[in-house]
């Protein structure tokens, strides 16, 4: 019988081959589903990850840099305290240092050092961390720069593809230009010249290598590092820096032993402000200008060059001057408290320039950060006076000429009420010359005038001569009843120094951006609103106020100087304007909330000594120079009291100053009509 064919053993090994091939698939379509996943999951995360290419134009957040007037740096504006420095202008050691603590082979690797990871993650598995460290220069810009700070897996490998394409983007200096820009070193610098100044108060291409190797170690841990807090694990961190340098080959033995050993001498610490405290008022105008025109955000991260005008031992004089006036005012009022006391204001100004070199806004700009000089609007009082009678000058009048100063009255807005206004001292002089009546600020003389010659002609002149605040059109304001800032004030005085011509006050003579391109280039441009002759009668008389009139406590200070004084109602606010041919200055005290200074506290009295304390600090650096009388000016002998010109000698004789087309001719008395 046969044996069928179905009975004869199988041979196994066929079926062992089925399994092995079977694991081969397994494990073949494994890999390859790993890599679809790791390829899906590389196009999801990079879908997220910001464009590597935009580093070429790095653009970071810069230090704005304001200057005085001899160009010593005054202040500075920023949200990142940084100033850009390009690779070629750092010291040949300074990269290196960074790159034998930061990233040993950064020359080496395309942006990520795949061990330096992994020994990274073996350990931060180990401790049971997030992931951190082991990461390149590269990814450190990459960080820094184009991500989220967050300690994640997922940050981590967005952070590697981006470094792994920033290498491929940018050359390793353009990589490494940015990374010594842009890292944090702790105390508010940002980059390696902010560092460099804050930390050893010079610049980053003066460091030594012992300087260099102590910057390079504090980006790992900058407060951890900073020798201000702890100065032995700097140092300690400094010599970690010095030998990695030495294994790199980039230094000798008896560099890094000198490096070591050599004594730092750190830079002044640098307070939390952005701006010098001494100038706070000036650099706030100056900060609020660019603000306004350019953008917050230019100044606070354009890298703006900021030339101003600020003389700062004429800043530091206007600054003590007014609190040697607020402590006068003090013993005069018998005050003993230190609050609730009266504010003051000073501007100091260059007449030829309209450049203004100093400015205090108030006593204490810690305590209050209104600029009462520049923002302040009150009323000038007898201040404004002199534009009435340049005003009057302008239409035939002269010093010469005759108001009666007698009581008088005007209908009110309200049909029932009278105005009746009177001299300050309730007396009224009869007959009075022009002269007579500015020199000695009479309050009827005033208002005479500006009735005769109109509102209008007054307001129009004071405008052109750079009054921008509205103006009352009525009578009231030969009192000075309209509210003006102290700048606008004081530049318009400076008219009448300046011959007739006026010129804008300005702060600042130079702006240049991030880039070097100039933004601002201000040179001053006058326009001419009063005639010379004009404006020299006016200051001939306001020679006299200092002479003989209101302003007579500020005569003491020896040089030509012409001013008026300016008082309110009830003593609220004190003003006194004074200028020599260089220099104009003016001077306010009040509070803040309107009331009296107090009995006594006039113009004279409270804002004069302002002005005079000041003057005497700044008097060795001013020239004692007459004011120039124009070609069309002559000198005659007038009698002050009844304005005749005569040869015949008495007390009240002066020498007086007339335009040559407007001579007086003989005294008239001028009864103007009034309501």
């Amino acid at each position: 019988m046969t044996r069928s064919k179905d009975n004869t053993p199988q041979n196994d090994k066929p079926l062992q081959w089925n399994h092995t091939h079977l694991i081969i698939l397994l494990l073949s379509v494994g890999c390859l589903l790993s890599i679809f996943i790791g390829i899906l999951l590389y196009i999801f995360i990079s879908l997220d990850i910001p464009d590597s290419y935009s580093l070429i134009n790095y653009r970071p957040a810069r230090t704005s840099e304001i200057f005085d007037s001899k160009q010593q740096p005054v202040a500075r504006a920023f949200i990142q305290n940084r100033y850009l420095v390009p690779l070629d202008d750092m010291p040949v050691l300074l990269p290196k240092a960074f790159v034998s603590a930061e990233d040993a082979r950064f020359y080496s690797h395309p942006g990520i050092d795949f061990w330096s990871m992994v020994r990274a993650l073996l350990h931060n598995i180990n401790e049971g961390k997030k992931l951190q460290g082991g990461s390149t220069i590269t990814q450190q810009v990459a960080r820094s720069l184009l991500l989220t700070p967050e300690k994640t897996y997922t940050r981590k490998i967005k952070e590697a593809i981006l470094a792994y394409r920033i290498d491929h983007s940018l050359s390793k200096d353009e990589i490494l230009n940015i990374y010594l820009n842009q890292i944090y070193f702790g105390e508010g610098a940002y980059g390696v010249e902010a560092a460099a100044r804050t930390y050893f108060g010079k610049s980053v291409k003066d460091l030594a290598l012992a300087e260099i190797s102590l910057l390079a170690g504090l980006p790992q841990a900058p407060s951890r590092y900073s020798p201000f807090k702890h100065f032995m694990l700097a140092k300690k961190r400094q010599s970690y820096v010095l030998n990695r340098m030495l294994e790199d080959g980039y230094i000798t033995q008896t560099a890094a032993d000198k490096a070591a050993n050599q004594i730092l001498f750190w830079g002044r610490r640098p307070a939390q402000e952005s701006t010098d405290s001494r100038n706070n008022y000036f650099i706030q105008y100056v900060q609020n200008y660019v603000g306004d025109k350019y953008g917050r955000k230019e100044l606070l991260t354009g890298g703006l060059t900021i030339h101003t005008s600020l003389d700062q031992n004429l800043q530091k004089a206007a600054d003590q001057a007014i609190k040697t006036g607020i402590a006068l005012w003090k013993d005069r009022q018998g005050v003993t408290y230190e609050n609730n006391l009266p504010q003051a204001a000073i501007i100091v100004q260059e007449v030829k320039t309209g450049r203004v070199l100093a400015v205090s806004g108030g006593t204490d700009f810690s305590q209050s950060q209104f600029n009462r000089a520049t923002q302040a609007k009150r009323q000038p009082g007898s201040a404004f006076k002199p534009f009435i009678y340049a005003a009057a000058f302008g239409m035939g009048y002269h010093p010469a000429s005759i108001i009666i100063d007698e009581p008088i009255q005007f209908q009110g807005s309200n049909q029932y009420k009278l105005w009746e206004p009177n001299n300050f001292d309730n007396k009224f002089f009869g007959p009075t010359t022009l002269r007579n009546g500015l020199i000695h600020s009479h309050n009827i003389v005033a208002i005479k005038l500006l009735q005769e010659l109109g509102v209008s002609q007054a307001t129009e002149l004071a405008k052109n001569m750079g009054i921008s605040s509205p103006l009352t059109p009525d009578l009231t304001l030969a009192l000075g009843s309209s509210e003006v800032a102290l700048l606008e004030l004081t530049s318009a005085y400076a008219v009448f120094a300046n011959n007739g011509n006026y010129t804008k006050p300005s702060f600042i003579r130079k702006i240049i951006d991030g880039n070097g391109n100039i933004l601002e280039d201000n040179h001053p441009e006058s326009r001419k609103v009063l005639s010379s002759e004009i404006a020299y009668q006016i200051t001939h008389l306001l020679e006299g106020v200092i002479k003989e009139g209101t302003g007579k406590i500020v005569k003491s200070i020896g040089i030509p100087v012409a001013g008026k004084t300016g008082t309110t109602d009830k003593n609220m606010d004190a003003w006194f304007i004074g200028y020599t041919p260089d220099l104009v200055v003016g001077v306010w005290m009040g509070f803040d909330k309107k009331k009296s200074l107090g009995r006594g506290e006039t113009g004279a009295r409270a804002a004069a000594p302002i002005w005079l304390d000041f003057m005497k600090r700044i008097k060795r650096d001013l020239p004692d120079k007459e004011f120039t009388k124009p070609m069309g000016i002559t000198i005659m002998p007038m009698d002050s009291m009844t304005g005749a010109i005569t040869n015949e000698y008495s007390e009240s004789i002066v020498l007086e100053a007339f335009s040559k087309d407007n001579l007086p001719e003989k005294p008239a008395a001028r009864h103007i009509n009034h309501p």
